[in-house]
């Protein structure tokens, strides 16, 4: 029996011939990541552990991006504590002026490729199954034992393939498809399950769409997201990566868990109400919902393609009076070029707030805290109860075209209605 492009990676990096889902494995790791929030209690047990140096420095990775610009003493503290543990061990380290938010940051520099097998304490680092990688998250204790050792364990998740045809709509991308696709498995539809991305409509998406969609496989309870590597995937990592790197293709007989067909043509831009990410409808089924704040940026939709089209739809407009328009540009390099482009000065000339990058407002950071009773549409992945600020406020995800003309008509809008 074959395997998947994930129980291969897996295999490989346990040393194994092959696995099977259900198989607990000790396995080596490419990179382990942290952030500002997380770091911290990864670095109280790296101490813990007896150990005095990480595995090897430049296989870990350390990106203050949540707290950032510090808010307040105690995450100055917290920065202050990694940025301390960065020197001590030479890891790979990026400060504010010279970061991004991690999961755009991380593919941006080069530092994860396909075949990569890589764990980072942030739920979101499935983001680089994208580029044929595994990539899940963990917790800040299993951080700290593979930062010492190098390894983790895991148990080898089943897959779910997913297959799209058909030719995308205007302003479908990425976060619709995603969206789509978690509002019809279900918030625990692939719990600690694989996700394979695999069809025509995946194979006509950008590399920034892709990451959009591995970014958000967590939001299904998946382990991790995986994407085939093609052309544009080569094409992406070419000049970036340094390290070797490993393509992995699913065998024509790989065992699957399920197999699920979207026909891509049908699928409008989508929007998750509150307050669970599977909670999806059709821009056309909206109705009138007035908004307070617009968000666009994160890690799942601050890359140049989002701005772009962000940037299409507000020229030459203003935003609603009523609304507040936050841009946050994925990393420093996003944002340069988003300058150089010009898209800066629409943003502005909108009536958007521009900001340096930051995680921010997606975890209720600081940037864009909602009051009681407020409403948010936002470009970030999640919508939970008082995710983005007072538990009485409420959290709509979309995609750039959605949350432009949103913060532009002053509340849930069609790309159609504002162009």
């Amino acid at each position: 029996m074959g395997m998947t492009v994930t129980e291969k990676i897996l295999a490989f990096h346990a040393g194994l011939k092959e696995v099977e889902p259900g198989q607990l494995i000790n396995a080596r790791i490419d990179l382990a990541l942290a952030n500002d929030i997380t770091a911290p209690l990864a670095i109280k047990e790296f101490r813990r552990l007896g150990v005095t140096k990480v595995f090897d420095p430049q296989r870990v990775v350390l990106v203050p991006d949540h707290f950032t610009p510090n808010k307040d003493i105690k995450s100055a503290e917290q920065a202050k504590l990694v940025r301390e543990f960065a020197r001590e061990q030479g890891v790979i380290y990026y400060e504010i002026g010279r970061m991004g938010i991690e999961h755009c940051l991380l593919p941006e520099e080069g530092l994860v490729g396909p075949g990569d097998l890589i764990v980072g304490a942030d739920s979101h680092t499935c983001t680089y199954g994208a580029l044929g990688a595994f990539a899940t998250g963990v917790g800040s204790t299993d951080l700290a034992c593979a930062m010492a050792t190098g390894e983790c364990w895991f148990k080898v998740p089943e897959t779910i393939l997913l297959r799209y045809y058909g030719k995308l709509r205007p302003w479908v991308g990425g976060k619709d498809l995603i969206l789509y696709t978690i509002g019809d498995l279900g918030v625990d539809g692939a719990l600690y399950k694989a996700l394979e991305f695999t069809g025509e409509a995946i194979a006509e998406l950008s590399m920034d769409g892709r990451f959009t969609m591995a970014n958000m496989a967590v939001e299904a309870g998946a382990k991790n997201g995986i994407f085939p590597v093609d052309e544009k995937t080569l094409e992406y990592i070419r000049g970036r990566v340094k390290r070797p790197y490993q393509v992995y293709t699913s065998d024509a007989d790989a065992r699957y868990s399920e197999i699920r067909e979207y026909d891509a043509s049908r699928i409008e831009p989508q929007v998750a109400f509150p307050h669970l990410p599977e909670n999806t409808r059709n821009i056309s089924e909206v109705g009138d919902i007035k908004i307070d704040q617009v968000v666009i940026g994160s890690c799942t939709n601050g890359r140049m393609e989002d701005l772009r089209v962000a940037a299409k739809i507000l020229r030459g407009k203003k935003v609603h009076p009523e609304v507040r328009l936050i841009i946050i540009p994925g990393t420093q390099k996003i944002y340069a070029q988003a300058l150089e482009e010009g898209l800066i000065s629409v943003f502005i000339e909108a009536g958007a707030a521009v900001s340096t990058p930051t995680c921010g407002p997606c975890l209720g950071g600081h940037m864009g805290i909602l009051a009681r009773g407020e409403r948010a549409v936002a470009t970030t992945n999640r919508n939970f109860v008082g995710r983005m600020g007072h538990p009485e406020s409420e959290v709509y995800l979309a995609g750039p075209a959605v949350a432009a003309a949103s913060a532009i008509k002053g509340r849930i809008a069609a790309p159609e209605e504002v162009l």
